[in-house]
C-alpha cells in the first residue's frame, strides 16, 4: 500500500509514520514536504497511491484549497485531512470539500486511524479496478499507437524522426515520469544498428547510481517499440534557469555537479557528446542532473557503429576535435562544460558566428575567451576546460572537481 503524506513538521511525520508502520505491515509511505517541494504538479493524479494524508496548513497555506484541487483530479485517491487541534467546524468544511476522513494530529486514535486508512485504500483499489475495465482506460494508457499498461499518458513533450517523448504517470512508481518511445521504421531510412544502440546505451546509463545523472526507472519493449522510463524534472532545464538569472556561486556549484556526473558516466564507459543547457535539468531541491544520452556512446565501441567522421552534438558547445570529426574522449565533454560555465557567468556564448561551420572554426582557432574583471579569479579554471588541445585541458571529471574544491576564497591560483 503506497501512502502519500503531505506534511512539513518532521515530528508529525515521524508520529504518523510510526502509527502506519505498527498498524499496516504493507504500508510504504512517501513524504512530501510542501515548504520545500511546493504543490503537487497539476498533471499528477497520484493513481499509484492508495490514500493521501494532507496537513491542514501545507507550507502555511489553506489546506482546504489544496484539498479542493486534489479532489478535482480524475482518479485521485481518497484524502484524509490532518488537523492540528480538534475543530468540528474545520472538520465539517474538509468533509464538505471532499475529504474521506478527518484526524486530529494532536490525539490520533490508533485503531480508528488505521481502519480509516485501510478503508480509504480499499475504496481506491475498487475505483481503479472499475476504471481499468472501462473503455476510457484503453486511451489513457496509449502513447501514439503503443499501449503500455500502468503508464498513463499525460501529453507529448517532443518528437523526432527516431523517438517521441511523453510526460506520463507511472502507477508502479507513483510519480510523474518521462517516457521516451523509440520508433524503428525502416522506410524512414533509420541507420542499421540504431535500435540496438538505443537499448545498449540506456542499459549502461541505468546502472549508474549518481545524484547528478538522470534516474532510469525502466527499459523495455511494448508493441515492438523500445521505451525508456526516466525521471521527470518539474523545475525545468539550465537553459531556462539562465534566462531567469544565475549567481556566480550557483554557476560554480552547477559546474561542480556536472563535472561529478561526467566522472561517473565516463567511468561507466559513456561519452555524453551533446552537453548543452537543454540537457542539464534542475530538480526542485536545486540539484542538477544530466539527461539525454541519445547521442551517448560507449568509449570501447568501434567507429563503425556511428560512422567514422560523423558529427554529433550542438556547434555552440562542441569541442574543436568533435566539430572537425576527429576522435573524441572524456576531455571533449569537459570542453562543453567550459562553454556552459562561461555562458552562466556572462550570459552569452564564447563563440558566435553566422553559420554553424563558422562557429566550429572559431572553437578551433579563435583566442580563448576572457572573463570579465569580476570573474578573473576563475580564468584559470575556464582555461583548463576550453584549451584548444585536449592535452592542455583537465584530463577527467575528477580532476575538474578537485580543482573546484581546492579553489581559494577568491578563485584558483595561477
Amino acid at each position: 500500500m503506497h501512502i502519500l503524506l503531505i506534511e512539513d513538521d518532521p515530528a508529525y511525520r515521524r508520529l504518523i509514520c510510526q502509527h502506519l508502520a505498527t498498524g499496516l505491515d504493507e504500508a510504504l509511505v512517501v513524504e512530501h514536504q510542501p515548504a520545500r517541494l511546493g504543490r503537487l504538479p497539476p498533471e499528477f493524479n497520484a493513481v499509484g497511491y492508495g490514500v493521501v494524508l494532507l496537513d491542514a496548513h501545507p507550507a502555511g497555506a489553506d489546506g482546504l484549497d489544496w484539498l479542493a484541487d486534489l479532489r478535482s483530479r480524475p482518479l485521485f485517491p481518497p484524502v484524509i485531512y490532518l488537523l492540528g487541534e480538534r475543530d468540528d467546524a474545520a472538520a465539517a468544511a474538509a468533509l464538505e470539500r471532499g475529504a474521506y476522513g478527518v484526524v486530529s494530529k494532536h490525539k490520533i486514535g490508533h485503531r480508528q486511524f488505521i481502519t480509516l486508512v485501510r478503508d480509504a485504500s480499499q475504496l481506491q483499489r475498487r475505483a481503479l479496478a472499475a476504471f481499468r475495465a472501462s473503455p476510457a482506460a484503453a486511451n489513457a494508457y496509449r502513447f501514439g499507437q503503443t499501449t503500455i499498461k500502468g503508464l498513463r499518458c499525460v501529453r507529448a513533450l517532443a518528437t523526432s524522426t527516431m523517438s517521441t517523448v511523453y510526460l506520463a504517470e507511472s502507477e508502479r512508481e507513483a510519480r510523474l515520469v518521462v517516457l521516451k518511445l523509440l520508433r524503428q521504421i525502416p522506410e524512414l531510412g533509420d541507420k542499421p544498428g540504431t535500435f540496438d544502440r538505443f537499448l545498449q546505451e540506456y542499459e549502461i546509463v541505468r546502472q549508474i547510481d549518481h545524484p547528478n545523472v538522470v534516474r532510469i526507472y525502466e527499459l523495455g519493449v511494448a508493441d515492438d517499440h523500445a521505451f525508456i522510463q526516466m525521471e521527470f524534472f518539474a523545475a525545468g532545464d539550465l537553459r531556462a534557469q539562465m534566462r531567469r538569472g544565475i549567481t556566480p556561486a550557483e554557476a560554480l556549484q552547477f559546474l561542480r555537479q556536472m563535472a561529478a556526473a561526467l566522472a561517473a558516466i565516463h567511468e561507466a564507459g559513456i561519452l555524453h557528446r551533446d552537453l548543452k543547457p537543454g540537457n542539464v535539468m534542475l530538480r526542485v531541491d536545486g540539484s542538477i542532473a544530466l539527461i539525454d544520452f541519445g547521442l551517448a556512446k560507449q568509449l570501447s565501441l568501434e567507429a563503425e557503429i556511428t560512422a567514422t567522421g560523423e558529427i554529433f552534438g550542438t556547434p555552440y558547445y562542441m569541442s574543436p576535435e568533435q566539430g572537425h570529426g576527429r576522435v573524441t574522449d572524456a576531455r571533449s565533454d569537459l570542453y562543453s562544460l567550459g562553454v556552459m560555465f562561461y555562458e552562466m557567468l556572462t550570459g552569452k556564448k564564447p563563440f558566435l558566428a553566422p553559420t554553424p561551420m563558422a562557429v566550429i572554426y572559431k572553437h578551433a582557432n579563435a583566442p580563448l575567451p576572457i572573463l570579465p574583471d569580476e570573474f578573473q579569479h576563475w580564468q584559470g579554471l575556464l582555461d583548463g576546460m576550453l584549451a584548444k588541445h585536449p592535452r592542455d585541458r583537465f584530463q577527467s571529471g575528477e580532476e575538474l572537481v578537485a580543482a573546484i574544491d581546492t579553489l581559494p576564497p577568491k578563485g584558483m591560483p595561477r
